[in-house]
């Protein structure tokens, strides 16, 4: 199924209407859709496109198979070339001025093969195709590889026409996914799985929520049990001790010394595992919201939290159950409801609403743009939700509920009257300096005391079904 990417395929578009060759970078997470996007764009394209994909496997093999492709032909039938650099000159010599799309993709596993493989494009595309009328897109889910393509160090550095860090679906998508599911379904898929396209799809919209996850996710043999260890194994070595880190985040320890103790590496070697699963997009540093901009690069309050949340979900599931996984699924299942709830309230739904405050700032659905939108977490207070614009010092303070009940009027005031005071003495700011705004977010709506308290101090109360419809909107 593909779904959405208008922005992208208006980037890839735009390559199409220019004169002269293109050379583009189109890079991101494993199952994230790259190679959906651009066959989808060369289809469309209405040019002749050629589709290689490397493996792993000699460079000669690779050369090969890549002109087997170029000629249009059985791989028996093409050449042995003995270098990147012969075969690049027999491609010139056969594409010759036809305007057509190459897409290469997995091209880090040419560039492991053979180590001049990226040399022998740069010089291919300086003498032959940068005055051709050539595109070639160059694809990759190897994040770190495929980074090291724009830097200084690399061959191609300066050559690239064009770059694309492609993201995950966004939570509207979900709902051509699972057209029948419920808001409370669809974000508890997203808390889960997030918008990685692969993950949505091995899902059944047929079965419900909870159904897919026993049938789907706990199944023996699923793919979903295999993905972290399949992941880590082909992007990292020593893949035991990133997993021991990623377990112990996933456990609930943010800091260094809670990890360190709970993995068994010590602080002096930890942070260089997790600049690698930080450049991996597993796991992100977060700071308060609310530290200045100007100190948040030497800041040292930083936590550590798994940013991809199939991962976060894993670590906190599964990884723990991982031998009950073998013989007593309901187990692991039960396992699962007694913590599910809390565990979508403290990511998904949290997240969702920290974006809902970044789209209303840019929508004017704020009566201003925050600047940053996080968490705020002190010695005597953690904050949900926090929108702040040091400008115009504005201050939108939020709290998030994914319970049974409705949020009620105690919940109001505590944040009014208790939290958001806490905050600004954390920030050593005057509320007569700034303007405060307060932000209510529920899964099952309000109490009518929470609604009369919240109107009183001009407090925006957000539910669900309000949450599901504007994050559509706003797109």
């Amino acid at each position: 199924m593909f779904l959405d990417r208008k922005k992208e395929l208006t980037f890839l578009n735009q390559l199409l209407t220019r004169q002269r060759a293109q050379l583009v970078l189109l890079y991101g997470r494993r199952r994230v859709g790259k190679t959906a996007l651009l066959r989808k764009w060369a289809e469309q394209s209405d040019l002749p496109y050629i589709y290689w994909p490397a493996e792993k496997e000699s460079a000669g093999l690779q050369r090969r198979k890549l002109y087997a492709k170029l000629l249009d032909v059985r791989e028996s039938q093409a050449p042995i070339f003995t270098s990147w650099a012969e075969l690049w000159e027999a491609a010139s010599e056969l594409i010759g001025e036809q305007r057509r799309i190459l897409i290469l993709d997995e091209f880090t596993y040419a560039a492991n093969a053979d180590s001049a493989a990226l040399s022998a494009l740069q010089h291919a595309w300086d003498q032959d195709f940068k005055d051709s009328n050539l595109i070639v897109a160059l694809c990759g889910s190897h994040v770190q590889a495929m980074g090291t393509l724009l830097t200084q160090q690399s061959p191609l550095f300066g050559r690239m026409t064009g770059q694309w860090n492609l993201q995950p679906l966004p939570f509207s998508s979900l709902r051509e996914f699972f057209p029948s599911w419920s808001a409370e379904e669809r974000v508890g898929a997203y808390s889960i799985v997030g918008g990685v396209p692969a993950y949505l799809e091995w899902l059944d919209p047929r079965r419900t929520f909870v159904e897919n996850i026993r049938d789907i996710i706990l199944s023996p043999g699923s793919m979903f049990l295999a993905e972290p260890q399949f992941l880590l194994y082909d992007e990292v070595r020593e893949p035991r001790t990133y997993l021991a880190i990623l377990k112990a985040i996933g456990a609930g320890n943010h800091s260094l010394k809670e990890i360190s103790n709970a993995s068994l590496v010590s602080t002096t070697n930890l942070p260089v595992y997790l600049r690698t699963l930080r450049d991996l997009r597993l796991v992100e540093r977060r700071l308060p919201a609310t530290i200045q901009p100007a100190k948040r690069r030497q800041s040292r309050r930083g936590r550590y939290h798994l940013a991809d949340p199939y991962f976060r979900f894993y670590f906190r599931f599964l990884a723990p159950q991982q031998e009950a996984l073998e013989y007593d699924r309901e187990r692991v299942l039960e396992y699962i409801r007694e913590g599910l709830r809390a565990f979508i309230g403290q990511t998904g739904f949290e997240e969702l609403s920290q974006q809902w405050v970044r789209e209303g700032g840019r929508t004017g659905r704020l009566p201003f743009k925050p600047e940053i939108v996080g968490w705020h977490w002190g010695h005597e207070v953690q904050i949900d939700v926090i929108g702040i614009n040091w400008q115009t010092k504005d201050l939108l303070v939020g709290e998030c509920k994914w319970t049974g009940d409705s949020l009620n009027r105690k919940t109001v005031r505590d944040l009014i009257e208790s939290k958001a005071p806490q905050v600004l003495r954390d920030l050593s700011i005057s509320e007569d300096e700034w303007a405060l705004h307060y932000t209510f977010f529920s899964r099952n709506g309000f109490t009518e005391a929470a609604e009369q308290t919240a109107k009183e101090s001009d407090a925006m109360l957000i539910s669900l079904e309000t949450l599901d419809g504007d994050l559509i909107d706003f797109k």
